[in-house]
């Protein structure tokens, strides 16, 4: 005997599947249990520290790269003149490690230039230090994010499996699947901390590099200059 269903109540019986199978962010953070919600809360400050970190050192390194290009021509015009007092006042007036280098080396004019190349070099490693400061905490942030993730998806596995173990095998299977993919999110979202810090990470390396390189440039350009023959 044929059954016709009526198709109003066929689409809203689709509906309602379909509002069943959907479930957002927040359901997924909430129904995972407390070990869930603290281990996300973790990550999302983790989150927040590594985006604070990226920021505030790429708006530092940003500055510390400016630096007028005519800088090193008005340092030896006021070289070649005696003029070193001019030349010191000038890199007090720039705010960046180039000039910072430079005025180092200004002050040691009339030693020897090894001790003018040693003054420098210490002076390169402050400013070097300068601009990689807290960085090592995004790559930590980087390599402790999937770990923490990767740790609340362990315990809600261990959970679902306690579930399955207590009830003697009478465990509803769609409840140990909510259990299981909810305990799968803290991965998830693990993984898009590291990722975030990680790219993070080798950007403000490789945005440091550089200006070390445009440091190191400088000094050997001061060097050579006090080489030159007067």
């Amino acid at each position: 005997m044929l059954v016709f269903q009526d198709p109003v109540e066929g689409a809203e019986l689709g509906e309602a599947l379909s509002e069943e199978k959907t479930l957002s962010v927040v359901d997924l953070i909430v129904n995972g249990g407390t070990g869930s919600i603290v281990i996300i809360s973790v990550l999302f400050v983790l989150l927040f520290v590594a985006l604070y970190i990226y920021f505030e050192r790429i708006f530092a390194i940003k500055a510390a790269s400016k630096i007028d290009k005519n800088f090193m021509n008005q340092i030896r015009d006021h070289i070649v003149g005696g003029k070193l007092e001019a030349a010191k006042i000038l890199c007090a007036q720039t705010d960046s490690p180039v000039a910072r280098l430079t005025e180092k080396g200004v002050s040691r004019i009339g030693k020897p230039l090894d001790d003018i190349n040693t003054a420098i070099e210490n002076a390169g490693t402050l400013e070097v230090y300068k601009l990689e400061k807290n960085v090592s905490i995004l790559a930590t942030v980087a390599g402790a994010a999937p770990m923490i993730g990767f740790l609340g998806t362990v315990i809600g596995m261990i959970l679902a499996f306690h579930e399955m173990a207590t009830s003697g095998g009478q465990a509803e299977m769609g409840s140990l699947a909510s259990g299981i993919y909810t305990a799968m999110t803290t991965t998830v979202a693990g993984l898009v901390v590291g990722i975030i810090a990680y790219i993070g990470y080798n950007h403000l390396v490789n945005r440091t590099d550089k200006v070390v390189h445009k440091m190191e440039a400088n000094a050997v350009e001061f060097l050579d200059l006090l080489n030159e023959p007067v």
